[in-house]
This record gives structure tokens, sequence and C-alpha cells, in this order.
């Protein structure tokens, strides 16, 4: 086994660095698709941008609390590590179970629904061409890891200017240039159609796509000026991305008003067929789809990695837990992956709009263990108070309490408002309980 001391990260990024990554972390290719499902779910355009607001605040408090747990507990296992540290192994497992089944691979379905909503904008392929697309880009990036081939950081930077780039055309197309007159009629459209929504969904599908910044926290250890300095870079970078995705929302609004952004399944798309003609729509929806392609290969990679860690670690998935020779990695577990990612997009078929599905089905899981790493400090508070915190939340325990306290809710919402996907997901994870207990699952050490 290689010398943990010369595989140990050094600290080379500055606080510019870290604001840059965290920013290019958490604005994917959501913001393109998640803005009209919050418009469904608000009763107005107030609601609507207030959403965004809360959403910029909730992550910012997650993000102490995650900063605490980091510094003071530093390991690539991250969530898996904090769990197992508060509660044991058998929380860990399910940790690992919900990642395979139902997290990542959820968030692979819902990524390769984006770009199979907007590729279904440059040509359609029938009834189900959403879903026809998003099976062909599990089923190719899959067959891409397999052999080795690996999207690397130069394509990770196009994808970033991709984004930005997109998101400055729309917030150009919505504030500068759609008709001033659509934007006379829409402020008061909508306030009435939208009460039959839900604000708590509203925020499930907002969080959604504010996720990112806890695995940000993770560059503490990289940081030249001290693991402090993150917290600084993480309030800096959630401000950022909360302006950021407060005017994307502001130009959806002003171009195609509540109803508008409300009924469309490719809002950036439909957006700039309003200021630019057909033209507009087929470059943005480029531009959206080579955004999704890429971050569903990112989680493509870095699941397989993950459960490459659950095969080592639990008897039960061993045969997850083999690395081919060369630079082919966790075959295994990119098969399985692959397989579980085309189950989930085939769901898509029943049901109106694969992207909220796969919402509903990864909302009320992920939230459960968001909610339970933040009990977990307070846990590890009283397991191990002699233990050195570099960073302390602040205002201890309010705002663990407030972090709890809405990932409780949020877990509420995600099941009470959503349809049957939830269900499965929530069916799913209990699945993991019963393989939990049934069999032997433990190797040994989970170290």
């Amino acid at each position: 086994m290689n010398n943990p001391t010369s595989l140990a990260p050094k600290a080379t990024l500055t606080y510019f660095d870290a604001v840059a990554l965290i920013v290019g972390i958490v604005i994917g290719a959501g913001i393109f698709r998640t803005p009209s499902l919050v418009a469904a779910n608000s009763g107005s355009w107030e609601w609507m941008m207030g959403a965004w607001l809360l959403g910029g605040l909730v992550s910012i408090v997650g993000a102490l609390c995650y900063a605490e747990l980091t510094s003071t507990f530093p390991h690539t296992g991250g969530d898996y590590h904090f769990l197992q540290k508060a509660f044991g192994k058998r929380l860990s497992f399910l940790f690992a179970w919900s990642r395979l089944s139902v997290v990542q691979t959820g968030s692979i379905a819902l990524l390769a629904f984006i770009f199979g909503d907007y590729a279904t904008l440059i040509y359609e392929l029938g009834p189900h061409s959403s879903v026809i697309y998003a099976l062909i880009t599990v089923a190719v990036l899959t067959a891409l890891n397999i052999g080795g081939v690996k999207m690397g950081a130069g394509a990770q930077k196009l994808l970033t200017i991709t984004e930005l780039t997109g998101i400055a055309l729309v917030i150009a197309a919505g504030l500068l240039l759609s008709p001033s007159e659509h934007w006379a009629s829409t402020t008061d459209q909508y306030t009435s159609s939208g009460e039959s929504g839900s604000f708590g969904l509203a925020m499930v599908f907002v969080l959604l796509t504010f996720g990112g910044w806890n695995e940000a926290a993770y560059l503490s250890a990289e940081l030249k000026a001290g693991k402090k300095v993150i917290v600084k870079a993480l309030l800096s970078g959630i401000v950022a991305i909360t302006l950021v995705y407060l005017l994307i929302n502001l130009a959806y609004f002003r171009g195609l008003g509540m109803e508008g952004m409300a009924s469309s399944n490719a809002v950036a798309g439909d957006l700039m067929k309003v200021s630019f003609g057909d033209t507009g729509a087929w470059v943005m929806a480029v531009l959206v789809a080579i955004a999704a392609l890429t971050s569903a290969n990112a989680s493509m990679f870095t699941g397989a990695r993950s459960n490459f860690a659950l095969g080592r670690d639990f008897k039960l998935f061993s045969p997850l837990g083999k690395w081919e020779k060369g630079n082919r990695g966790p075959i295994n577990s990119f098969i399985v992956q692959g397989i579980v990612a085309m189950l989930l997009v085939g769901l898509g078929i029943f049901s109106r709009d694969g992207f909220e599905t796969m919402v509903e089905y990864t909302a009320p899981v992920f939230w459960f263990f968001f909610l339970l790493v933040g009990i977990a400090l307070f846990v590890l508070r009283k397991k191990e108070p002699e233990t050195k915190r570099p960073f302390k939340v602040p205002f201890y325990p309010v705002l663990p309490i407030l972090f709890c306290a809405s990932s409780a809710y949020l877990l509420y919402s995600s099941i009470a408002y959503t349809g049957w996907g939830a269900l499965l997901g929530v069916g799913v994870l209990l699945i993991g309980v019963l393989l939990m207990y049934i069999f032997p699952v433990y190797k040994g050490s989970t170290q």
C-alpha cells in the first residue's frame, strides 16, 4: 500500500482559484432546466425569486456546517466518512448503497434527460425523443469510460466556458433583447395559476440547482492560505452563484413570463427562440446539450469510483471492487452503474417528465442523508470534544439546527408533494436496509 503521506494533497490553490472552482462545480446544466419547475410550483414571480434567494441562504448555512466537518475530519470519503464516524458501519453501508442505486445513478439519468430535452429541440426522434436520447447518452458514455476514454481537464474547462457562454446569452436575451411588450404582459400572468403549486417542492428544485457546494468544501486541504480560507471562498462563491441565478431567472421571467417558464421543457432554448428565432434556440440547445453531456460524464466517472470503494469495503458488492489493469479502471462498476442509470431513464416512458421524475426519485434519499450529516456534527462534537477543530460553525448550535431543520423540511416536501418517483426512491433505499441485515455485507474494516 502506498504511503498516505506521499499521496497527501499539496497546498497549491489560491482564494480566487477556490472561488472559481466552487462556481464551476455548482453552476451546471440544471440552471437551464429547473427554473421551469420552480416557476410551476411558485404562486407568483415574487415567490419564485424569493425561492432562489432562500436557496442561496440555505446553502450558506449548510456550507458553514460542512466547513467544520471537513476541516476537522478530512477524508476522501466525505459524507461516507462522517456518517461512519458518527453512526457506525451499517449506516455508512446504507449511504454507499444509496449512491449506487439512487443518488449518483439518478443524477446521471437526470443529466441525460437534460441532454435529451435540448437535443430534441435540434432533432426530434418521436414521442419519446428525450428518453431515447437519454438512453443513448448513458450507453455511449458508459462504453467510452469502459474503454478508458476520459474527458480530462481540458474538456472540463470547455464545459465551464460553454455554461458561462450560455448563461451570458440567456441573461442578454432576457434583459436586453426581449420585446418590451412581452415584459409588460408578464407581470400579472400566472399569479393565480400557481396557487396549486408547492413552495416546498419549488425549494427542492432550487437546492438541486445549488447542489455541489458540499463537494467544494473538500478543497480546504489544498488552499495555500490555510483551511479557514475555504469558509471565505465558500461564502463568496455561493453569493456569486446566487446573484447569477437571480439574474438568469429574471431573464427567463422577462422573456417568457411565469406561464411560459412553467410550461417549458427547455426554458433557455425557448427564451432564445423568442429573442433570436429558431437559430437562437438551436445555438442554445447545442450549448446546453454539451454542458449536460460533460456533466453526466463527470458524474459517471466519480460514481464508478465510489462504487469501487463500496465493492472493496463490503463483501456483498465485492465484484464492484475490481480494478482493471492499465487505464480501464473499475469496469464492473461502470457496467452496473450504466445498467441502473438506463433502467432509471426507462422510467421516463411511464412519466410525463423524465427529468422531474428523476428529481423526485433522488430528492428524498438525498435530503435524508443530508439531514444525517447535519446531525453528525452534533454527535461528533459530543463523541470527540477534544479533537482540534480548525473551524467551528458560528452561532453554534443555532446554525446547525437551522441546517437540520431545512433538510428535514425538504425531506418532507420531497415526499409529500411529489409523485410516484419519490416513493420508488424510498423503496429502493429500504431494499438496502434489508440487504444490510440479511447478508454479511462487511469485509472487515472500512477505513
